[in-house]
């Protein structure tokens, strides 16, 4: 039997969620492990049921992953006001470092330095996810043979799309419900209905730049599915094509300032937001965005928290699960592989795998520290 360590409060809670978002870097994959590696594994807050059914709502939903997920785990023992406080600890230091920058950025006509910066951040962050996802996975799938085929396929599927397929996540959980709980699928009833929350907000006026700004976001968050990086491509075509917020090099300035600074890698809406209207564009963008991700996450909680004991919804939770670290695994491949362009960036990833796998207490932030000097090193001599 698990055993769980109830006497955390929710003061504790928020402050982990506030220290992650301040210092966990390394988008989806990373934060995903993270979350695991700290309260499943070592802390013992939330139990591996718990996290598994989260993670599985947070994949099935639209919207950010890492946020979600943080989301649901303040639900789990605090309910709603734990879920709230949980996202807006996860959020905000990431929010406030970004119109710092985005504030920068406008002052100085550009960021010179980000490139350097990002290039050394950027291939520890692969070694980063590469030594979390590795984990996550072992702990999850175990011995399973069924479990590493339909993770392969995943994973496989990724590699080759670069993009998270929901119709292969929800396969796989229906193969898992499928061959592990045969006796469940005569039963089997259960669903969940969210209605389109923003569909009505479509006819109001959009003269103004804040309510395009609310309206472009809200949809960005309500109908984009996967991790923090499915969102890019969505944003780029409204951005930039439709709209022409922000110009070519904008746009991958805005991308590269999510990726440098720490929490959900779609906290990219808070710099464009900034660029596009000030400060008020950047509050406006950051909550069309994560709104959606939350009533897509509390809403349905409490059926997950009600029928996760089922044979059937555990066995398609599972199936999901694993379909989600398998993305997650080709996800890493597909951002090494853009990455990892050169031999120096190759090693300062490896190295990092080398001192997280040998040395397991190094603390991350000094590997992302060491790897923007790197980065800046590198830059200087070249």
């Amino acid at each position: 039997m698990e055993s769980i360590n109830l006497s955390y409060t929710i003061t504790d809670l928020v402050r982990y969620f506030l220290y992650l978002g301040t210092t966990g870097f390394g988008g989806p994959p990373a934060l995903v492990s993270a979350m695991h590696r700290d309260l499943v594994t070592e802390r013992k807050w939330v139990s591996e049921e718990d996290y598994r059914e989260g993670l599985a709502l947070a994949q099935l939903a639209p919207g950010p992953l890492a946020a979600q997920l943080a989301i649901y785990l303040g639900y789990v023992h605090y309910g709603v006001i734990g879920a709230t406080l949980a996202g807006l600890a996860f959020v905000l230091p990431s929010f406030v470092m970004v119109v710092v920058l985005g504030w920068t950025y406008r002052q100085f006509n550009g960021l010179p330095w980000m490139q350097a910066v990002f290039y050394g951040i950027g291939a520890a962050v692969i070694g980063i996810i590469a030594v979390g996802t590795y984990k996550l996975t072992a702990k999850t799938i175990g011995k399973d043979l069924l479990g590493w085929c339909v993770f392969g396929v995943s994973a496989v599927a990724t590699v080759i799309t670069e993009s998270e397929l929901i119709w292969l996540v929800l396969l796989s959980g229906g193969i898992y419900w499928f061959v592990k709980a045969p006796s469940s699928r005569a039963n089997a009833g259960m669903g969940i209905s969210i209605a389109p929350f923003f569909a009505q907000v479509q006819a109001l006026s959009t003269d103004s730049i804040l309510w395009q700004l609310a309206l472009f976001f809200a949809k960005a968050g309500a109908f984009v599915f996967g991790s923090g990086l499915a969102i890019v491509p969505f944003l780029y075509g409204g951005v930039v094509k439709e709209y022409g917020w922000l110009n070519e090099q904008q746009f991958l300035d805005a991308v590269a300032v999510a990726m440098i600074t720490p929490g959900p890698v779609v906290i990219t809406v808070a710099f464009i937001g900034y660029l596009v209207a000030g400060f008020p564009g950047a509050c406006v963008a950051a909550l069309a965005t994560f709104l959606p991700c939350y009533l897509f996450t509390i809403l349905p909680a409490p059926y997950f928290k009600r029928w996760g004991k089922h044979p059937g919804v555990k066995a398609f939770v599972d199936g999901v699960t694993i379909a989600a670290i398998g993305a997650i695994a080709g996800a890493v491949v597909v951002l090494a592989r853009r990455q990892l362009v050169d031999v120096p960036s190759l090693l300062i990833a490896l190295i990092t795998v080398g001192l997280l796998y040998q040395f397991k207490k190094t603390p991350e932030l000094a590997v992302i520290g060491g790897a923007a000097i790197a980065g800046l090193l590198l830059r200087a001599i070249n």
